[in-house]
């Protein structure tokens, strides 16, 4: 067999097994022979499978590329560049020095979504086809999670692309997907107040969590994140460096005494620990399951208002609460911001956003950080959030005590 294609033949082993073989010779007659197994007869190597892979492996040989080499270099990639131990080695290598905001966030879209999706195949094997089918997969209505979807992995095969993992970016050209429509959910006061001593009824973590984001108007992504030294008591602050802002920017932002008294609920009195994360079940890593959390929240809030509702006369049957988000919370707070009459920069400031009146040429030369005027703007927001759980509208009123794990 392969009489016309030199070198090509098939081998019966004493066993009485087929195998296909290559002969050949790098650097013309006088060098030595060679051979290269192509595969044993039977799936997948068919006698004109075979052939069409021993043509392919004499064009290597006429272009100088060893097969022996070629083969060495595939398993490689097979191995070394599975899409499964890359996304490891993207997070370890790449998310946890550069992408630590995102780090959190990536490890868990990889995990859940793209790494199931990819599995072992060789990054350089990943097509746009294979991306398409990844989206394929994720809920259509879940525009959220389609975008960050596509965002880590851009991030990631950018970062391939840089160290020379992969010649080709499979997302070249590929279309973004929409961005989410626009929220403007805003939580009335009524609301605000059920979400507080809903809360209050969690215990550790979510709690606590939830309580400190109506507090202080941060994203969610950093208060779950919050270590023990970056809080100062006495100084009512807390110091959030860039490595953990999601937009790379370091920021204080003053604590109210109703944010202090919430800490102070965590950490069991006014003496808070040095050093470790404030909100973890594990003490290793910071609070997570955000879904079963606000789940267990919407819950004890319908059931508080449900219970409200009986005690004045109303059928609870007939009480719902609209569908909200937990940003929704930080649109509130600054909504909240508004209302009380808090001037726009300051507001911005103490979200830590870096547009509106902090960016461009306006950011380059506004150098005030608004650190008195912040504190002025969270405590005022501290006595409305009191306010409206306590129900006295005058502006004296008594501190609330903090919810104990």
């Amino acid at each position: 067999m392969g009489d016309d294609l030199s070198g090509f033949g098939l081998k019966v082993t004493p066993a009485g097994n087929k195998v296909y073989l290559l002969q050949y010779r790098m650097g013309g007659r006088g060098a030595k022979t060679q051979r290269f197994t192509i595969g044993t007869h039977g799936s997948p190597w068919t006698p004109a499978g075979a052939r069409d892979e021993a043509e392919r492996l004499l064009t290597l040989v006429r272009q100088g590329v060893n097969p022996a080499d070629e083969k060495a270099e595939r398993q490689r990639i097979a191995s070394d560049l599975a899409f499964s131990e890359y996304a490891t080695r993207f997070l370890k290598e790449y998310a946890e020095t550069h992408w630590k905001a995102s780090y959190a966030n990536a490890e868990g879209i990889l995990r859940l979504h793209v790494t199931p999706s990819f599995k072992d195949k060789p990054l350089p094997l990943i097509r746009k086809a294979d991306i398409a089918a990844l989206f394929d997969r994720l809920p259509s209505g879940k525009v959220a999670l389609r975008r960050n979807v596509f965002a880590v992995i851009r991030r990631l095969f950018r970062w391939a692309k840089g160290r020379g993992d992969i010649e080709i970016n499979p997302l070249d050209d590929f279309e973004v997907p929409s961005p989410p429509a626009a929220r403007d959910r805003v939580l009335p006061d009524d609301e605000l107040r059920l979400v507080w001593l809903a809360a209050g009824n969690l215990g550790h973590p979510f709690g606590p969590l939830y309580r400190i984001l109506v507090a202080t108007g941060q994203r969610r992504e950093e208060v779950s994140g919050l270590d023990w030294r970056e809080l100062n008591r006495a100084a009512a602050e807390w110091t959030l460096p860039a490595a953990r802002a999601k937009n790379g920017v370091a920021s204080i932002a003053p604590l109210s005494p109703l944010a202090i008294a919430e800490i102070d609920g965590v950490a069991g009195g006014e003496k808070w620990p040095k050093r470790g994360l404030v909100l973890s079940t594990t003490g290793k890593t910071p609070v997570s399951g955000y879904s079963k959390g606000k789940a267990r929240l919407d819950t004890a809030v319908l059931k508080l208002a449900r219970a409200e509702a009986e005690q004045t006369g109303d059928d609870p049957e007939h009480v719902e609460v609209a569908p909200w988000r937990v940003h929704d919370l930080r649109r509130t707070f600054a909504t909240g911001m508004q209302r009380l009459g808090v001037r726009f920069e300051v507001t911005e400031a103490v979200l830590n956003h870096v547009s509106g009146s902090k960016a461009g040429v306006a950011g380059v030369y506004q150098r005030h950080d608004w650190r008195d005027e912040k504190r002025d703007a969270l405590n005022a927001w501290a006595a409305h959030v009191e306010r409206i759980v306590s129900g006295v509208e005058e502006t004296n009123v008594v501190r609330l005590a903090s919810a104990r794990a």
